[in-house]
C-alpha cells in the first residue's frame, strides 16, 4: 500500500510521463510534417539562378515550411550564419573556422564581359588576363569578395586592372556594360540569359584563369535538421542540373557537319 506521500509522488510520475508521450507525439508529428521558418543566403550571382528552380521543389516538399531568402555579398553571409541570423549559406571562398561547417560544390569559372559589338576588337578569344590592364574595367569596390579574389589573382601575376567605374550591384554592372560603358569579370551564371539574348559577349581568361570555390555551409554551433538536411541536398541537386543545362558554365560549342569533300570538277 503506498502511503499519503507516496500516492502524491505517484500522480506527478504520470502526469510526467504523459506529458512525455504527449512530446514524443508531437514531435513525430513535426518529423513527418515539419513546420516553421528556414533562412537561407546567398549572393545575388548565385541567387540569380538558383532561387526559382530551388524554392518551387523546397516548397513542394515542405509545403508548411517558409523558406525565407537573403542575398548578400559573402563576408556577410559568413557573419549572418555564425551569428545565427540564416541557416544555410551558399557563399564564395570562406575561411575554415571550427564553427562552420563547409563543402566545396562547384569551382566557379570568371569570364569577362563586356558589349555585344565588341568595341575593343577582342575577337572570339580566350584572351589572356592582362588584357584587363588595357581595357576599361567596371570592378566592385573593397571589401567585396568578388574584388579580393581578383586582386589576388592578378596581383599575383603582375597585372593592375585599369579600373575606370567602380560598382558593387551586380544588375547595375552589367547594364553599364551591355551599354558599352566598359568591361567587367564575372561568373557565366550571372549573364547567361543576357548571352543567350545576344546582348552581351562573355570571353574565356587564361594567363592565368580566374576562379573561386562555391561553398555550401552550416553553423557547428545548431543542430542540422530534417529540413536544413534537404535543402542542402536540393542545393547539390539543383547546381548539379544547372551545370547540365549550360546555364552555370557555357557549354563547349557542338561540333559543325564535316566539310563536303572537294571533287573537283568534272573535265
Amino acid at each position: 500500500m503506498l502511503t499519503e506521500a507516496g500516492k502524491i509522488l505517484q500522480s506527478y510520475a504520470m502526469a510526467l510521463l504523459e506529458q512525455a508521450a504527449r512530446a514524443e507525439t508531437e514531435l513525430a508529428a513535426l518529423r513527418s510534417n515539419p513546420r516553421g521558418t528556414i533562412v537561407l543566403g546567398m549572393p545575388p550571382s548565385v541567387g540569380v539562378v538558383l532561387t526559382a528552380p530551388l524554392v518551387q521543389n523546397f516548397r513542394a516538399q515542405f509545403p508548411q515550411v517558409s523558406l525565407r531568402v537573403i542575398e548578400g555579398f559573402s563576408g556577410h553571409l559568413l557573419e549572418w550564419l555564425v551569428m545565427g541570423k540564416i541557416d544555410v549559406a551558399v557563399l564564395y571562398n570562406a575561411p575554415r573556422m571550427n564553427n562552420l561547417l563547409a563543402e566545396p560544390i562547384l569551382r566557379d569559372e570568371l569570364f569577362l564581359l563586356g558589349a555585344k559589338n565588341d568595341p575593343h576588337n577582342l575577337g572570339p578569344g580566350p584572351v589572356d588576363a592582362d588584357v584587363m590592364s588595357r581595357l576599361p574595367m567596371i570592378l566592385p569596390a573593397r571589401p567585396h569578395g568578388l574584388r579580393v579574389v581578383l586582386d589576388h589573382i592578378l596581383g599575383s601575376a603582375g597585372i593592375e586592372p585599369n579600373i575606370e567605374v567602380e560598382v558593387d550591384a551586380m544588375p547595375s554592372t552589367l547594364r553599364l556594360v551591355e551599354a558599352g560603358i566598359g568591361y567587367t569579370i564575372l561568373s557565366y551564371s550571372s549573364c547567361h540569359n543576357l548571352v543567350a539574348e545576344g546582348r552581351i559577349n562573355y570571353w574565356r581568361i587564361r594567363n592565368p584563369p580566374i576562379e573561386r570555390e562555391l561553398l555550401l555551409a552550416t553553423s557547428s554551433q545548431r543542430p542540422t535538421t530534417t529540413v536544413i538536411r534537404a535543402l542542402t541536398t536540393l542545393i547539390r541537386d539543383e547546381v548539379r542540373v544547372l551545370r547540365k543545362l549550360g546555364v552555370w558554365e557555357p557549354r563547349p560549342p557542338s561540333p559543325g557537319p564535316e566539310p563536303a569533300a572537294d571533287l573537283g570538277r568534272a573535265g
